[in-house]
């Protein structure tokens, strides 16, 4: 049964569960240069967003071959396979592995052709608030929505559902119908396009080839193919890019709010966003970390790999010597977007494992990335005290994530969170720590070098920038919230009473209201 927990909503069917994406997504055109390669590559760059599924896309400015398969970019493409992919434009995507299903129509790019002839073929990184609504509009075109099993095939069939209007005029008048999160790379048979929702919560590059353009969702794939950062795509910016150059539309007022996680966690440490390099971002973090929660110990290290540069940061501002205690194994995928509880906590065994020299006798402080179920940090501490550490003391480089994402993170259902009705001594206790310290809200924020009105911190404060429709929340029957249930109950042969938006909030005690400065 669907609930608003933060189980991203991207089956229309509101009876089932669906495929719950937060990806990476990569565009290029360039009509002189290997398109399927270039591609490639920006993928390989963009793996750790997503290592469920890849797919990409290319034209040869006749028609539209997708090509896409459940696995790694490096498992699902070869050599014969890139070189068949011949043409001018292409996107790519790499999927965020969650609790949905691992099978090839999950993957992306998805593709539909309009009544006019033009394919349209479009990569998706973030998740949309609104999906009935749109459902209901598409209901009243020739296309049939019941094919579609996630919002990004059902922005594909609305772009498409259009057949007098251009692509670049078809999505002038869809965009700024979306709500939610949203960073896409579409294309049509010659024209390349990119949009990011007015909040700008996911990330998007444009950058610049010798010979063409290329969008990105992190500045570490334009590195990887040779392009030069041009700047951020724009948020309420499409995007349109062919043999005429580059387009640029504005089709909603920019209302800036980045996820703040992609600094925690998500994003490369050698990208850039919004003008802040992500590395030292963490390390900053790690410095603020050892100013609120200083602790007496003898080593510092971090939890691989987004926790090194905290960690790094912490034993600068403590003294305390920075030394290496977890060993990572390379080809194990993160844990934290593992498919099922019981492969999340098998992962973590078959990632890490302790340096026994380096930790045997010593007071340790373990630096990581964030706490969310909490199965990372118990096998963590689990593992050091048998290795011999004489203490360990957590740092988390986040604060608790007391909320769900509807914005394109699958953390966890409300009730899975940990720090969910746990306080601070709780969640010591839980995961066997000797003492445990959160960075604040404010001091992440300040390590971001962003102003606070152009950040979403709703998985740690509740206040939710987008607004969020009830009936996308509840489905049809129940919403589940702090301790109680909110329920909407048909009449006989009536549609079921309506719940606003407001009235959802407080009965969950948050906020949808954007954040001002």
């Amino acid at each position: 049964m669907p609930r608003g927990d933060g189980r991203l909503n991207h089956h229309l069917d509101s009876e089932q569960p669906g495929p719950q994406d937060a990806c990476g997504v990569f565009g290029v055109w360039a009509p002189k240069e290997e398109v399927a390669k270039l591609t490639y590559f920006g993928l390989y760059a963009l793996q750790h967003r997503g290592q469920e599924a890849a797919g990409m896309a290319v034209s040869d400015g006749s028609g539209v071959v997708v090509y896409k398969d459940v696995g790694l970019v490096a498992q699902v493409f070869d050599e014969p396979t890139l070189a068949s992919l011949r043409g001018q434009v292409a996107i790519g995507h790499t999927r965020y592995s969650t609790t949905g299903g691992s099978t090839w129509e999950n993957a992306q790019p998805t593709i539909r052709s309009s009544s006019s002839g033009t394919t349209i073929a479009l990569a998706h990184n973030g998740n949309l608030v609104n999906t009935a609504e749109l459902t209901r509009e598409l209901a009243g075109t020739s296309l049939d929505s019941d094919g579609a099993t996630s919002d990004t095939a059902l922005v594909t069939m609305l772009l498409a559902s259009h057949p007098d209007l251009s692509v670049e005029a078809a999505a002038l008048e869809v965009l700024p119908k979306l709500r939610g999160a949203f960073s896409f790379v579409f294309m049509d048979e010659t024209t390349l396009y990119a949009a990011r929702d007015p909040h700008g919560v996911r990330p998007l590059v444009l950058g610049r080839l010798e010979r063409g353009w290329v969008v990105a969702s992190e500045t570490a794939a334009l590195d990887i193919v040779g392009a030069s950062v041009v700047r951020e795509v724009e948020p309420g910016e499409l995007l349109a890019i062919d043999v005429e150059g580059l387009r640029s539309f504005r089709f909603a007022t920019p209302e800036p709010k980045g996820c703040i996680f992609e600094y925690v966690y998500i994003a490369r440490p050698d990208a850039t966003i919004a003008g802040r390099n992500v590395y030292a971002t963490r390390v900053e973090i790690g410095r603020r970390l050892a100013e609120e929660h200083p602790v007496d110990a003898d080593l510092v290290i971090g939890v691989p790999e987004s926790g090194i540069p905290a960690a790094i940061g912490y034993a600068e501002a403590s003294g305390i010597p920075y030394g290496s205690g977890l060993m990572k194994n390379p080809y194990v995928g993160r844990t934290f977007i593992q498919p099922s509880q019981t492969l999340r906590q098998l992962g973590i065994r078959l990632k890490l494992n302790p340096l026994r020299e380096n930790v045997r006798g010593k007071r340790l402080v373990v630096v990581d990335d964030s706490i969310v179920r909490g199965n990372t940090q118990r096998a963590i501490v689990r593992m050091l005290r048998e290795a011999g550490a004489l203490e360990v003391h957590v740092r988390i480089s986040s604060p608790p994530v007391n909320w769900p994402c509807f914005y394109g993170i699958d953390f966890a259902t409300r009730a899975e969170l940990l720090a969910n009705g746990l306080d601070n001594e709780g969640i010591r206790r839980s995961i066997g720590a000797d003492t445990l310290g959160y960075v604040s809200v404010d001091g992440l924020i300040a390590a971001t070098e962003q102003p606070k009105s152009r950040l979403c911190r709703a998985c740690f404060d509740g206040e939710y920038p987008i607004d969020l429709p009830a009936e996308n929340l509840i489905g049809k029957h129940v919403l589940e919230g702090v301790g109680r249930r909110v329920a909407v109950k048909p009449g006989a042969g009536k549609p079921a009473e309506p719940v606003s938006t407001a009235a959802l909030a407080a009965s969950l005690g948050v906020s949808t209201t954007p954040n001002r400065p």
